[in-house]
Protein backbone atom coordinates (compact mmCIF):
# COMPACT_ATOMS: atom_id res chain seq x y z
CA UNK A 1 0.00 0.00 0.00
CA UNK A 2 1.57 3.54 -1.02
CA UNK A 3 1.87 5.83 1.96
CA UNK A 4 -0.36 8.67 1.33
CA UNK A 5 1.17 11.21 3.59
CA UNK A 6 4.80 10.92 3.50
CA UNK A 7 5.06 13.24 6.35
CA UNK A 8 4.85 10.10 8.83
CA UNK A 9 7.21 8.38 6.87
CA UNK A 10 10.46 7.31 8.83
CA UNK A 11 13.28 9.46 9.19
CA UNK A 12 16.02 8.46 7.49
CA UNK A 13 19.21 6.98 9.55
CA UNK A 14 21.11 10.26 10.96
CA UNK A 15 24.98 9.82 10.42
CA UNK A 16 27.39 9.00 12.97
CA UNK A 17 28.27 12.32 14.19
CA UNK A 18 24.27 13.35 14.90
CA UNK A 19 24.15 9.41 16.73
CA UNK A 20 27.25 10.89 18.94
CA UNK A 21 25.01 13.15 20.76
CA UNK A 22 23.29 11.94 23.29
CA UNK A 23 21.40 15.47 24.60
CA UNK A 24 19.81 18.46 22.83
CA UNK A 25 19.08 21.75 24.50
CA UNK A 26 15.76 23.65 24.31
CA UNK A 27 14.91 27.09 24.14
CA UNK A 28 14.56 27.20 27.98
CA UNK A 29 17.38 25.65 28.82
CA UNK A 30 16.17 21.70 29.18
CA UNK A 31 17.82 18.77 27.51
CA UNK A 32 16.86 15.61 25.98
CA UNK A 33 18.53 13.51 27.77
CA UNK A 34 19.69 9.88 27.76
CA UNK A 35 17.30 8.08 29.71
CA UNK A 36 14.16 10.13 27.47
CA UNK A 37 16.17 8.71 24.79
CA UNK A 38 15.81 5.14 25.81
CA UNK A 39 12.37 5.54 26.89
CA UNK A 40 11.77 6.51 23.23
CA UNK A 41 13.26 3.51 21.89
CA UNK A 42 11.67 1.29 24.08
CA UNK A 43 8.19 3.20 22.79
CA UNK A 44 9.60 2.09 19.72
CA UNK A 45 9.81 -1.32 20.23
CA UNK A 46 6.32 -1.90 21.86
CA UNK A 47 4.96 0.77 18.48
CA UNK A 48 6.00 -1.65 16.49
CA UNK A 49 4.96 -4.75 18.35
CA UNK A 50 1.52 -3.40 19.29
CA UNK A 51 0.32 -0.68 17.46
CA UNK A 52 -2.03 -0.42 14.39
CA UNK A 53 -1.14 2.45 12.10
CA UNK A 54 -3.38 4.47 9.90
CA UNK A 55 -3.11 4.83 6.13
CA UNK A 56 0.09 2.23 6.41
CA UNK A 57 0.92 -0.89 5.12
CA UNK A 58 1.98 -2.07 8.98
CA UNK A 59 5.02 -4.57 8.07
CA UNK A 60 7.62 -2.05 6.11
CA UNK A 61 6.00 1.12 7.82
CA UNK A 62 9.16 2.36 10.65
CA UNK A 63 7.66 5.35 11.99
CA UNK A 64 9.62 8.08 13.61
CA UNK A 65 9.61 8.47 17.51
CA UNK A 66 9.19 12.17 19.02
CA UNK A 67 10.79 12.37 22.89
CA UNK A 68 9.94 15.95 23.36
CA UNK A 69 8.21 19.23 21.69
CA UNK A 70 8.41 22.77 22.19
CA UNK A 71 7.11 25.52 20.47
CA UNK A 72 7.55 25.16 16.32
CA UNK A 73 10.49 22.33 17.10
CA UNK A 74 10.03 18.26 18.28
CA UNK A 75 12.93 16.02 19.19
CA UNK A 76 13.27 12.36 17.22
CA UNK A 77 14.18 9.30 18.66
CA UNK A 78 17.65 10.11 17.81
CA UNK A 79 17.37 13.45 20.02
CA UNK A 80 17.62 15.63 16.51
CA UNK A 81 16.26 18.86 16.56
CA UNK A 82 13.57 19.09 13.73
CA UNK A 83 11.93 22.63 12.75
CA UNK A 84 8.20 20.87 13.05
CA UNK A 85 6.90 22.75 9.47
CA UNK A 86 3.94 20.57 8.93
CA UNK A 87 2.48 21.79 12.43
CA UNK A 88 2.20 18.05 12.74
CA UNK A 89 -1.12 17.02 10.82
CA UNK A 90 -1.83 21.27 9.68
CA UNK A 91 -3.30 21.22 13.64
CA UNK A 92 -0.54 22.18 15.54
CA UNK A 93 -1.56 25.98 14.74
CA UNK A 94 -0.27 27.72 17.82
CA UNK A 95 2.93 24.99 18.57
CA UNK A 96 3.67 22.37 21.40
CA UNK A 97 3.60 22.97 24.69
CA UNK A 98 1.81 26.09 24.88
CA UNK A 99 2.01 26.89 28.35
CA UNK A 100 -1.36 28.83 28.90
CA UNK A 101 -3.03 25.85 27.29
CA UNK A 102 -1.31 22.97 29.13
CA UNK A 103 -1.88 25.20 32.17
CA UNK A 104 -5.58 25.18 31.36
CA UNK A 105 -5.90 21.38 30.83
CA UNK A 106 -3.78 20.95 34.10
CA UNK A 107 -6.45 23.20 36.01
CA UNK A 108 -9.21 21.51 34.28
CA UNK A 109 -8.43 17.97 34.92
CA UNK A 110 -8.05 19.11 38.63
CA UNK A 111 -11.54 20.52 38.59
CA UNK A 112 -13.61 17.81 36.16
CA UNK A 113 -12.19 15.56 33.95
CA UNK A 114 -15.04 14.62 32.41
CA UNK A 115 -18.87 14.76 32.33
CA UNK A 116 -21.47 13.03 30.38
CA UNK A 117 -22.55 15.68 27.21
CA UNK A 118 -26.90 16.24 28.54
CA UNK A 119 -25.06 17.90 31.78
CA UNK A 120 -24.03 21.33 31.17
CA UNK A 121 -19.92 22.10 31.81
CA UNK A 122 -18.19 25.48 31.95
CA UNK A 123 -16.00 24.85 29.88
CA UNK A 124 -17.98 23.89 26.72
CA UNK A 125 -20.31 27.18 27.72
CA UNK A 126 -17.47 29.14 27.37
CA UNK A 127 -15.47 27.21 24.18
CA UNK A 128 -19.00 27.40 22.52
CA UNK A 129 -19.57 31.15 22.87
CA UNK A 130 -16.12 31.89 21.70
CA UNK A 131 -16.39 29.93 18.57
CA UNK A 132 -20.02 31.40 18.51
CA UNK A 133 -18.47 34.74 18.31
CA UNK A 134 -15.62 34.02 15.44
CA UNK A 135 -18.24 32.75 13.32
CA UNK A 136 -19.57 34.58 10.05
CA UNK A 137 -23.21 35.61 10.28
CA UNK A 138 -25.71 33.50 12.46
CA UNK A 139 -23.74 30.11 12.69
CA UNK A 140 -24.34 30.50 16.32
CA UNK A 141 -24.97 27.33 17.63
CA UNK A 142 -22.23 24.49 18.23
CA UNK A 143 -22.53 20.64 18.35
CA UNK A 144 -19.11 19.57 19.51
CA UNK A 145 -17.49 16.37 18.34
CA UNK A 146 -14.37 14.50 18.61
CA UNK A 147 -12.72 15.62 15.67
CA UNK A 148 -13.14 16.40 12.01
CA UNK A 149 -14.47 13.59 10.32
CA UNK A 150 -17.46 13.11 12.95
CA UNK A 151 -18.11 16.51 12.36
CA UNK A 152 -18.54 16.60 8.45
CA UNK A 153 -20.29 12.92 8.82
CA UNK A 154 -23.01 15.20 11.53
CA UNK A 155 -23.31 18.06 9.36
CA UNK A 156 -24.48 16.18 6.96
CA UNK A 157 -26.93 14.31 8.68
CA UNK A 158 -28.32 17.53 9.57
CA UNK A 159 -28.72 19.00 6.47
CA UNK A 160 -30.38 15.39 5.30
CA UNK A 161 -33.02 15.81 8.34
CA UNK A 162 -33.36 19.96 7.50
CA UNK A 163 -33.90 19.21 3.83
CA UNK A 164 -36.21 15.87 3.34
CA UNK A 165 -33.52 15.04 0.94
CA UNK A 166 -30.38 12.30 0.30
CA UNK A 167 -27.94 13.01 -1.79
CA UNK A 168 -24.49 15.17 -1.10
CA UNK A 169 -22.22 17.12 -3.62
CA UNK A 170 -18.71 16.77 -3.18
CA UNK A 171 -15.59 17.84 -4.94
CA UNK A 172 -12.89 15.65 -6.36
CA UNK A 173 -9.62 16.45 -4.62
CA UNK A 174 -10.66 17.12 -1.71
CA UNK A 175 -10.79 15.00 2.08
CA UNK A 176 -13.20 15.25 4.65
CA UNK A 177 -12.24 12.16 7.04
CA UNK A 178 -11.67 8.50 7.17
CA UNK A 179 -15.15 7.22 8.63
CA UNK A 180 -17.35 5.48 6.53
CA UNK A 181 -19.25 8.20 5.34
CA UNK A 182 -17.03 11.07 5.41
CA UNK A 183 -14.29 8.98 3.16
CA UNK A 184 -16.90 8.24 0.90
CA UNK A 185 -17.68 12.14 0.55
CA UNK A 186 -13.26 12.85 0.22
CA UNK A 187 -12.75 13.14 -3.35
CA UNK A 188 -8.84 11.72 -3.49
CA UNK A 189 -7.17 8.52 -3.75
CA UNK A 190 -7.72 7.61 -0.14
CA UNK A 191 -11.48 6.76 -0.64
CA UNK A 192 -11.02 4.25 -3.67
CA UNK A 193 -10.58 0.91 -1.04
CA UNK A 194 -13.62 2.08 0.99
CA UNK A 195 -15.74 3.24 -1.96
CA UNK A 196 -19.05 0.82 -2.15
CA UNK A 197 -21.07 3.47 -4.02
CA UNK A 198 -23.80 3.64 -1.26
CA UNK A 199 -23.53 6.62 0.61
CA UNK A 200 -25.38 8.88 -1.39
CA UNK A 201 -22.58 10.86 -2.40
CA UNK A 202 -21.78 12.36 -5.82
CA UNK A 203 -18.64 14.20 -7.04
CA UNK A 204 -17.47 17.19 -9.34
CA UNK A 205 -15.04 18.53 -10.36
CA UNK A 206 -13.07 21.16 -8.18
CA UNK A 207 -12.04 24.85 -9.56
CA UNK A 208 -8.45 24.48 -9.77
CA UNK A 209 -6.43 26.38 -12.21
CA UNK A 210 -3.29 25.13 -12.39
CA UNK A 211 -4.48 21.77 -13.50
CA UNK A 212 -8.01 22.68 -14.70
CA UNK A 213 -10.10 20.37 -15.67
CA UNK A 214 -12.24 22.77 -17.82
CA UNK A 215 -9.23 24.10 -20.60
CA UNK A 216 -9.26 27.40 -18.32
CA UNK A 217 -6.09 29.77 -18.84
CA UNK A 218 -7.64 32.27 -16.75
CA UNK A 219 -8.65 33.05 -13.39
CA UNK A 220 -12.33 34.49 -15.00
CA UNK A 221 -12.33 31.40 -17.35
CA UNK A 222 -11.87 28.89 -14.35
CA UNK A 223 -14.37 30.27 -12.44
CA UNK A 224 -17.28 30.56 -15.05
CA UNK A 225 -16.52 26.98 -16.45
CA UNK A 226 -16.21 25.68 -13.26
CA UNK A 227 -19.64 27.16 -11.78
CA UNK A 228 -21.17 26.08 -15.22
CA UNK A 229 -20.45 22.45 -14.16
CA UNK A 230 -21.37 22.30 -10.64
CA UNK A 231 -24.51 24.17 -12.01
CA UNK A 232 -25.09 21.12 -15.01
CA UNK A 233 -24.40 19.02 -12.08
CA UNK A 234 -26.96 19.38 -10.12
CA UNK A 235 -29.57 20.02 -12.89
CA UNK A 236 -28.50 16.46 -13.66
CA UNK A 237 -28.87 15.38 -10.41
CA UNK A 238 -32.17 17.03 -9.34
CA UNK A 239 -32.25 19.85 -7.17
CA UNK A 240 -34.56 18.51 -5.29
CA UNK A 241 -32.65 15.43 -4.26
CA UNK A 242 -29.92 17.25 -3.00
CA UNK A 243 -29.45 17.63 0.53
CA UNK A 244 -26.05 19.51 0.84
CA UNK A 245 -23.27 20.55 -0.74
CA UNK A 246 -20.06 20.40 1.01
CA UNK A 247 -16.91 22.13 0.24
CA UNK A 248 -13.16 22.57 2.07
CA UNK A 249 -13.35 26.28 1.98
CA UNK A 250 -9.09 26.21 0.57
CA UNK A 251 -8.94 22.65 0.23
CA UNK A 252 -5.70 21.15 2.80
CA UNK A 253 -4.37 17.85 1.83
CA UNK A 254 -5.78 18.10 -1.58
CA UNK A 255 -3.14 20.98 -2.77
CA UNK A 256 -4.00 24.23 -0.68
CA UNK A 257 -5.95 25.66 -3.92
CA UNK A 258 -7.80 28.63 -3.01
CA UNK A 259 -10.92 29.14 -4.74
CA UNK A 260 -10.56 31.77 -8.06
CA UNK A 261 -12.40 35.01 -7.79
CA UNK A 262 -15.73 35.03 -7.65
CA UNK A 263 -16.02 30.99 -7.39
CA UNK A 264 -17.24 30.52 -3.86
CA UNK A 265 -19.44 33.42 -3.84
CA UNK A 266 -21.42 31.21 -6.72
CA UNK A 267 -21.43 28.29 -4.89
CA UNK A 268 -23.34 30.36 -2.33
CA UNK A 269 -25.80 31.52 -4.71
CA UNK A 270 -26.17 28.13 -6.23
CA UNK A 271 -26.97 25.97 -3.01
CA UNK A 272 -28.94 29.23 -1.95
CA UNK A 273 -31.28 28.83 -5.15
CA UNK A 274 -31.85 25.17 -4.95
CA UNK A 275 -32.54 24.90 -1.51
CA UNK A 276 -29.16 23.21 -0.82
CA UNK A 277 -27.24 23.11 2.79
CA UNK A 278 -24.01 24.61 2.00
CA UNK A 279 -21.57 22.85 4.43
CA UNK A 280 -18.42 24.41 4.86
CA UNK A 281 -15.43 22.54 5.39
CA UNK A 282 -12.77 24.50 7.72
CA UNK A 283 -11.03 21.40 9.54
CA UNK A 284 -7.79 22.25 8.20
CA UNK A 285 -8.23 25.95 7.11
CA UNK A 286 -9.89 27.24 10.31
CA UNK A 287 -8.33 28.98 13.21
CA UNK A 288 -6.30 31.36 11.75
CA UNK A 289 -4.64 29.09 9.34
CA UNK A 290 -5.03 31.31 6.48
CA UNK A 291 -4.46 34.77 8.22
CA UNK A 292 -8.20 34.99 8.80
CA UNK A 293 -10.39 33.06 11.71
CA UNK A 294 -12.02 31.33 9.31
CA UNK A 295 -11.17 30.78 5.15
CA UNK A 296 -14.89 31.74 4.69
CA UNK A 297 -14.01 35.33 5.75
CA UNK A 298 -11.39 35.88 3.04
CA UNK A 299 -14.88 36.24 0.66
CA UNK A 300 -17.13 37.13 3.06
CA UNK A 301 -19.45 34.11 2.38
CA UNK A 302 -21.56 32.46 5.17
CA UNK A 303 -22.41 28.62 5.06
CA UNK A 304 -25.55 27.25 6.38
CA UNK A 305 -22.95 24.90 8.31
CA UNK A 306 -19.26 25.07 9.12
CA UNK A 307 -17.44 22.22 10.68
CA UNK A 308 -14.17 22.75 12.36
CA UNK A 309 -11.25 20.71 14.26
CA UNK A 310 -7.59 20.32 14.70
CA UNK A 311 -6.70 23.95 15.33
CA UNK A 312 -9.65 25.05 17.72
CA UNK A 313 -7.10 23.81 20.43
CA UNK A 314 -4.44 23.38 18.53
CA UNK A 315 -4.69 19.46 18.57
CA UNK A 316 -4.10 19.22 22.48
CA UNK A 317 -6.93 17.20 23.20
CA UNK A 318 -9.41 15.88 20.13
CA UNK A 319 -11.83 17.94 19.52
CA UNK A 320 -13.87 19.50 16.35
CA UNK A 321 -17.58 20.47 15.86
CA UNK A 322 -20.52 21.67 13.51
CA UNK A 323 -21.47 25.24 14.01
CA UNK A 324 -25.29 25.50 13.24
CA UNK A 325 -27.40 28.45 11.55
CA UNK A 326 -30.37 29.71 13.02
CA UNK A 327 -32.22 27.93 10.18
CA UNK A 328 -30.94 24.71 10.37
CA UNK A 329 -31.21 25.01 14.59
CA UNK A 330 -34.86 25.44 14.21
CA UNK A 331 -35.55 22.31 12.73
CA UNK A 332 -34.16 20.59 15.40
CA UNK A 333 -35.60 22.96 18.26
CA UNK A 334 -38.77 20.69 18.55
CA UNK A 335 -37.42 17.79 17.01
CA UNK A 336 -35.04 15.34 18.65
CA UNK A 337 -31.91 15.68 16.67
CA UNK A 338 -30.74 11.62 16.38
CA UNK A 339 -27.30 11.67 17.06
CA UNK A 340 -24.81 12.26 19.56
CA UNK A 341 -21.18 11.29 21.00
CA UNK A 342 -19.95 9.99 24.84
CA UNK A 343 -17.71 12.49 24.61
CA UNK A 344 -19.29 15.94 22.81
CA UNK A 345 -17.68 18.79 24.22
CA UNK A 346 -15.47 17.08 26.21
CA UNK A 347 -14.05 19.12 29.46
CA UNK A 348 -10.41 19.03 28.57
CA UNK A 349 -10.87 19.37 25.34
CA UNK A 350 -13.48 22.64 25.24
CA UNK A 351 -10.83 23.65 28.23
CA UNK A 352 -8.05 23.66 25.71
CA UNK A 353 -9.95 25.12 22.86
CA UNK A 354 -10.79 28.61 25.21
CA UNK A 355 -6.84 28.94 26.23
CA UNK A 356 -6.17 28.09 22.41
CA UNK A 357 -8.48 30.67 20.97
CA UNK A 358 -7.73 33.30 24.09
CA UNK A 359 -4.01 32.94 23.08
CA UNK A 360 -4.56 33.27 19.61
CA UNK A 361 -6.48 36.35 20.04
CA UNK A 362 -4.48 38.24 22.75
CA UNK A 363 -1.14 37.31 20.78
CA UNK A 364 -2.34 38.39 17.65
CA UNK A 365 -1.55 35.12 15.98
CA UNK A 366 -4.02 35.40 13.48
CA UNK A 367 -2.42 38.79 11.67
CA UNK A 368 0.78 37.44 12.31
CA UNK A 369 -0.13 34.33 10.31
CA UNK A 370 -1.36 36.65 7.69
CA UNK A 371 2.01 38.07 8.17
CA UNK A 372 4.03 35.61 7.70
CA UNK A 373 2.37 34.42 4.55
CA UNK A 374 2.51 38.09 2.71
CA UNK A 375 5.98 38.95 3.98
CA UNK A 376 8.16 36.04 4.45
CA UNK A 377 6.31 32.40 3.06
CA UNK A 378 4.65 33.79 -0.37
CA UNK A 379 7.84 35.97 -1.46
CA UNK A 380 10.34 33.41 -0.44
CA UNK A 381 8.64 30.54 -2.31
CA UNK A 382 7.96 33.09 -5.70
CA UNK A 383 11.52 33.65 -5.39
CA UNK A 384 12.27 29.91 -5.51
CA UNK A 385 10.21 29.40 -8.20
CA UNK A 386 12.61 31.64 -10.41
CA UNK A 387 15.53 29.66 -9.52
CA UNK A 388 14.22 25.75 -9.38
CA UNK A 389 12.44 24.66 -12.74
CA UNK A 390 11.14 21.51 -10.73
CA UNK A 391 8.44 23.93 -8.87
CA UNK A 392 5.36 24.38 -11.29
CA UNK A 393 2.98 26.40 -9.48
CA UNK A 394 2.75 27.82 -6.40
CA UNK A 395 0.05 28.71 -4.02
CA UNK A 396 -0.96 29.90 -0.56
CA UNK A 397 -2.04 32.50 2.30
CA UNK A 398 -1.23 32.73 5.87
CA UNK A 399 0.49 29.82 7.41
CA UNK A 400 -0.94 27.68 4.42
CA UNK A 401 1.19 27.18 0.96
CA UNK A 402 2.26 24.63 -0.90
CA UNK A 403 4.41 23.93 -4.08
CA UNK A 404 3.99 21.74 -7.02
CA UNK A 405 7.07 20.01 -8.46
CA UNK A 406 7.31 18.53 -11.82
CA UNK A 407 9.68 17.07 -14.33
CA UNK A 408 8.23 19.59 -16.87
CA UNK A 409 7.11 23.19 -16.62
CA UNK A 410 5.53 22.73 -20.25
CA UNK A 411 3.73 19.33 -19.59
CA UNK A 412 3.03 19.93 -15.75
CA UNK A 413 3.94 16.12 -15.36
CA UNK A 414 4.26 15.85 -11.34
CA UNK A 415 7.25 14.68 -9.73
CA UNK A 416 4.97 11.92 -8.62
CA UNK A 417 2.24 10.55 -9.55
CA UNK A 418 -1.47 11.29 -8.29
CA UNK A 419 -2.11 9.09 -5.92
CA UNK A 420 1.45 7.82 -4.67
CA UNK A 421 4.97 8.97 -3.83
CA UNK A 422 8.11 8.33 -5.81
CA UNK A 423 12.24 7.53 -5.05
CA UNK A 424 12.58 11.40 -6.50
CA UNK A 425 9.96 13.01 -3.70
CA UNK A 426 11.43 10.99 -1.22
CA UNK A 427 14.67 11.96 -1.80
CA UNK A 428 13.45 15.63 -1.52
CA UNK A 429 11.24 14.88 1.85
CA UNK A 430 14.87 12.93 2.91
CA UNK A 431 17.52 15.82 2.72
CA UNK A 432 14.68 18.66 4.33
CA UNK A 433 15.05 16.10 7.49
CA UNK A 434 18.41 15.45 7.13
CA UNK A 435 18.89 19.44 6.91
CA UNK A 436 16.44 19.92 10.30
CA UNK A 437 12.98 20.34 9.17
CA UNK A 438 9.93 18.25 9.17
CA UNK A 439 7.88 19.03 6.54
CA UNK A 440 4.49 18.02 4.92
CA UNK A 441 4.14 15.97 1.85
CA UNK A 442 1.52 14.58 -0.25
CA UNK A 443 1.80 13.37 -3.87
CA UNK A 444 4.25 15.92 -5.91
CA UNK A 445 3.80 18.39 -3.16
CA UNK A 446 5.41 19.85 -0.23
CA UNK A 447 3.51 22.53 1.87
CA UNK A 448 4.87 25.04 3.84
CA UNK A 449 2.16 24.85 7.26
CA UNK A 450 4.79 26.20 10.17
CA UNK A 451 2.22 27.31 13.47
CA UNK A 452 0.80 30.53 13.22
CA UNK A 453 3.03 31.80 15.93
CA UNK A 454 6.80 30.44 14.71
CA UNK A 455 9.49 33.66 15.23
CA UNK A 456 10.37 34.89 11.37
CA UNK A 457 13.82 33.37 11.86
CA UNK A 458 12.79 29.99 11.93
CA UNK A 459 10.28 30.22 9.17
CA UNK A 460 13.22 31.53 7.24
CA UNK A 461 15.72 28.58 8.26
CA UNK A 462 13.15 25.97 7.08
CA UNK A 463 12.55 27.91 3.62
CA UNK A 464 16.05 27.92 3.53
CA UNK A 465 16.22 24.32 3.91
CA UNK A 466 13.49 24.08 1.32
CA UNK A 467 15.49 25.73 -0.91
CA UNK A 468 18.71 23.61 -0.96
CA UNK A 469 16.52 20.16 -1.05
CA UNK A 470 15.00 21.71 -4.41
CA UNK A 471 18.26 21.39 -6.14
CA UNK A 472 17.56 17.28 -5.98
CA UNK A 473 14.09 18.18 -7.74
CA UNK A 474 15.54 20.20 -10.14
CA UNK A 475 17.94 17.16 -11.13
CA UNK A 476 14.86 15.35 -12.83
CA UNK A 477 13.59 18.29 -14.44
CA UNK A 478 13.31 17.58 -18.46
Amino acid sequence: MTTINTTIDAVTAPDAEARAHDESTTADGRTITAQQLSAGRRAHELDRAHVFHSWQAQGPFDPMTVVAAEGPYIWDGEGRKLLDMSSQLVNANIGHQHPKVVAAIQEQAASLCTIAPQYVNDARSEAARLIAELTPGDLDHVFFTNGGADANEHAIRMARLHTGRTKVLSAYRSYHGGTQLAVNVTGDPRRFANDYSAEGIVHFMPAYQYRSYFGATTEEEETQRALQHLEDMITLEGPSNIAALILETVPGTAGIYAPPAGYLEGVRELTARHGIVFIADEVMAGFGRTGRWFAVDHWDVQPDLLTFAKGVNSGYVPLGGVAISDAIFETFRDRVYPGGLTYSGHPLACAAAVATITAMDEEGMIDNADRLGRDVIGPALEEMAQRHPSIGDVRGMGCFWAIELVKNRATREPLAAYGGSSPEMNRVIAAMKAGGVLPFANFNRIHVVPPLNTPDADVRFGLEVLDDALRIADEYVS
